[in-house]
């Protein structure tokens, strides 16, 4: 870290999953919808891929319609990776990232690009990302140009998260949150600072 700069506390750890399979069970519909369009994904086969019976699913979660709308919902993330002082968001929110997707094996936010659905779902996923992750970033930030500057730190993000993706034994599996967002979080960080 060089002189002055701020150091970002590590996010604060979710609760383990007490032996109730509900995070699996997310985990496993997030791949679901994203992979496959919602009439083909099943309860069955959400609860096969999670290891857990169905009617945990249904006792979690309820209709195969409400766990979707869990699925789709970006604001606790947002929330997460928000959550740190302008001056210091960039990173916090590389680190978050990076931190969360090693956690939950899979990217909060990335499901909006990869989801196959039909066209309302694409849009109910879009329109949430919008409303939850796009315009609250636009919120927070000062100056001229939020919406856009908000626009292009969301593309910056899904870019990371589709890059770990990609590279998942690339030479980022091995780097730190810490070193990642050394390299990545300045660009970030120059769109937030921008007058």
């Amino acid at each position: 870290m060089t002189s002055g700069q701020a150091t970002v506390p590590a996010p604060a750890r979710p609760a383990a999953d007490p032996g109730t399979g509900r995070d699996a069970i997310l985990r496993a519909a997030r791949r679901a919808f994203t992979q496959r369009p919602y009439a083909e994904v099943t309860i069955r086969g959400i609860a096969a891929d999670a290891g857990v019976s169905p009617s945990l699913v249904v006792k979690h979660f309820g209709r195969k319609e409400e766990l979707f709308n869990t699925v789709a919902d970006f604001g606790p993330a947002a929330a997460e990776l928000f959550d740190a002082p302008l001056g210091v968001l960039g990173r916090h929110m590389v680190v978050t990232l990076v931190n969360r997707r090693r956690e939950l094996q899979s990217d909060p936010l990335l499901r909006v690009v990869f989801s196959l659905g039909n066209r309302d779902e694409r849009s109910l996923l879009r329109d949430r990302f919008q409303e939850q992750v796009t315009d609250a970033l636009t919120a927070r930030l000062p100056g001229r140009e939020r919406a856009l500057r908000a626009e292009l730190i969301a593309g910056h993000l899904l870019g990371l998260g589709a890059t770990l993706s990609l590279h998942r034994e690339g030479a980022g599996a091995d780097a730190t949150p810490e070193h990642i967002a050394d390299l990545y979080a300045p660009a970030l960080q120059s769109l937030i600072d921008r007058p």
